[in-house]
């Protein structure tokens, strides 16, 4: 079962997440051979980051919030909080497989919170920049709870229309950048 994990930094927990950094890439390289994508947001200045993304392979719900809520980051209180859904994988690949490598343009995490009918279901047929895509879901995969992309564009505005304007509560745009430990 495929899961969406986006940790939302708390206010003012920079010097707190640096201190853990090493904690947190420890953990994740647990979860080295299940992860389909991960890496952090930033605000718009594209240096002060807002959150943590990972989309893992595991085997139910329970491992899951285990997964989430054990994250050294977590634990410690530099979260604010904790998005956590079912999500399926409609490219097939994890983010190294990505075609456009891991540096170069501008790349996206963009959060289409469902409002009610299930949409943008099926890959956009322009899928070149696409680096993950998929519904996110209830945790018994029944029920579409909205769309999480991430992306390679030139834009914010180009972004944030990979996704059916009218089809969501809300579309989250964040800046966002392929993770992992760097060389």
């Amino acid at each position: 079962m495929e899961f969406f994990c986006y940790h939302r930094d708390r206010p003012g927990s920079v010097t707190l997440r640096n201190a853990l950094l090493e904690e947190h890439w420890s953990y994740m390289d647990r979860y080295a051979a299940e992860m389909i994508a991960r890496g952090p947001t930033f605000a718009a200045d594209g240096d002060t980051p807002t959150g943590s993304v990972h989309i893992v392979d595991l085997p139910d719900p329970a491992a899951a919030r285990a997964f989430a809520f054990d994250e050294p980051n977590y634990q410690a209180g530099a979260y604010r909080d904790v998005l956590l859904r079912r999500w399926r994988n409609m490219l097939g690949r994890t983010m190294w497989d990505f075609p456009g490598g891991r540096t170069g343009g501008n790349r996206y995490l963009v959060l289409g919170l469902g409002a009610g009918q299930a949409a943008d279901l099926v890959v956009p047929p322009d899928q070149d920049e696409l680096i993950a895509y998929g519904p996110l879901l209830s945790d018994d995969g029944a029920t579409w709870l909205g769309t999480a992309v991430l992306l390679r564009t030139p834009d914010r505005d180009t972004a944030r229309a990979v996704l059916t304007r009218d089809q969501y509560a809300d579309i989250e745009v964040h800046d966002w950048e392929f993770g992992g430990r760097r060389s």
